[in-house]
């Protein structure tokens, strides 16, 4: 390492002269809190891509009613199928912070959640009025696979949700304090 005089002269050190301390205890800790965040994220994938899925398949015969003839399951479907992209682009962000330690940047992403957290509503409040005509009472299993498809939508908002919760600490604590994790 060179002496402290070399940077009075006008010259920076470069990346192999900075040394970075870092407890063995903060190390894990933060490990354990990227692999929660990454966990979470991968929660969230597999249910919106699961409900993505169930609501894409739902069409039971010539007879019964289509997903895509109903604008709240769209919207449900397009919701969902948007946050499995988003949370599969985050897994990657999170397998690179493993990888490099770094963060490659401030995820804000909350808006997501409230997509999806509005398009399960949607989907939800068409279910029960068709629940409540002919619809349901003609054709059980389109119902039964809507009703399937609207809670593993409200699951995969319940971990992104909880992702973003963690997500938002992470860039909170890095305003603050300038580190990832304060501990």
């Amino acid at each position: 390492m060179p002496s402290p005089h070399a940077f009075r002269n006008g010259e920076s050190p470069t990346s192999r002269d900075v040394t970075h301390f870092h407890s063995t205890v903060a190390a894990q800790k933060l490990r354990r809190f990227n692999s929660l965040i990454l966990l979470l994220r991968l929660a969230s994938f597999s249910f919106s891509l699961a409900s993505a899925v169930f609501i894409l398949t739902n069409s039971h015969g010539s007879g019964s009613p289509r997903w895509y003839d109903f604008d709240a399951f769209r919207f449900a479907f397009v919701a969902n199928a948007m946050v499995a992209l988003y949370s599969v682009f985050e897994m990657g962000t999170c397998v690179w912070e493993f990888s490099r330690e770094t963060t490659l940047w401030p995820e804000a992403f909350q808006v997501f959640s409230y997509l999806l957290l509005s398009a399960g509503s949607a989907a939800a409040a068409l279910a029960r009025t068709m629940r409540g005509g002919d619809t349901c009472t003609s054709n059980r299993a389109f119902c039964l696979q809507s009703d399937v498809a609207i809670g593993l939508g409200f699951a995969a908002f319940l971990f992104l949700a909880f992702s973003s919760c963690f997500s938002g600490f992470r860039v909170a604590c890095f305003l603050i304090t300038g580190s990832r994790f304060h501990l």
